[in-house]
């Protein structure tokens, strides 16, 4: 098995089903013994929260790539990073390492693509559903992607950084989202992107009324196929 970085805590709940998900996909796929090789950093929220500004994300990115180097430079073979949001650096973090880096975005638009969806909406943090960098790049993949609605990214935004990044998950927020996905259903779309890797704990992909695509899973799955040498 080749042995994999993980960039995480943040939040540390979205690092936990990562670091769960990937041993279990290994299991479920060479047995229930085995466990997978990963190196992971878990990095402090505290200064990478809620960020909006141009420094504040020339910060994150000299944070993120120090990161990823020492995880190469312990061994890593590739390297994920355990958030939606922090793939807005990305391409800098990639260039800074000569591993390879598992891209969220880029995982998710390729099995849609693969699925026939033409048409989706995407729901996660305010930055993830409102800025360009995320919308753009699933679009590379032959989507196209609903308006998103200000109200309901604003309440989503709470949500996830008021209760789930804290490893919170009320009825409210459940019933909350379930509202929203109904709504977002009415559109002309095939599908959901759930991008945000701790939306999971109150939406279940398996059980909504419209297709849904959690990046965190399809993520892992990536990871797990790095990992037992099915990704070139």
């Amino acid at each position: 098995m080749r042995k994999i970085g993980l960039i995480g805590g943040m939040s540390w709940a979205s690092t936990e089903l990562y670091y769960r998900h990937l041993n279990k996909g290994v299991q479920k796929r060479i047995g229930t013994s085995c466990s997978a090789p990963i190196l992971l950093e878990s990095l402090n929220y505290c200064e990478l929260s809620r960020i909006s500004t141009p420094e504040q994300w020339a910060h994150a990115k000299e944070v993120l790539i120090a990161s990823a180097r020492r995880l190469e430079d312990a061994g890593a073979t590739a390297l994920m990073i355990a958030a939606n949001s922090m793939h807005k650096v990305a391409e800098d973090v990639a260039a800074a390492i000569s591993i390879p880096l598992l891209h969220i975005v880029d995982e998710t638009g390729e099995k849609m693509k693969a699925d026939g969806i033409k048409s989706a909406a995407v729901i996660g943090t305010r930055n993830v559903m409102t800025e360009p960098w995320f919308r753009q790049r699933l679009v590379r993949h032959g989507l196209t992607l609903a308006p998103y609605d200000a109200g309901r990214a604003e309440a989503i935004d709470n949500i996830i950084y008021d209760e789930l990044m804290q490893g919170k998950a009320s009825e409210n927020s459940r019933r909350t989202m379930r509202t929203f996905i109904t709504d977002i259903a009415k559109q002309d779309v095939q599908a959901l992107v759930l991008a945000c890797t701790e939306l999971v704990m109150i939406v279940d992909p398996d059980a909504n009324i419209l297709p849904i695509y959690d990046t965190t899973r399809i993520h892992v799955a990536a990871g797990v196929d790095w990992i037992l040498g099915d990704a070139p």
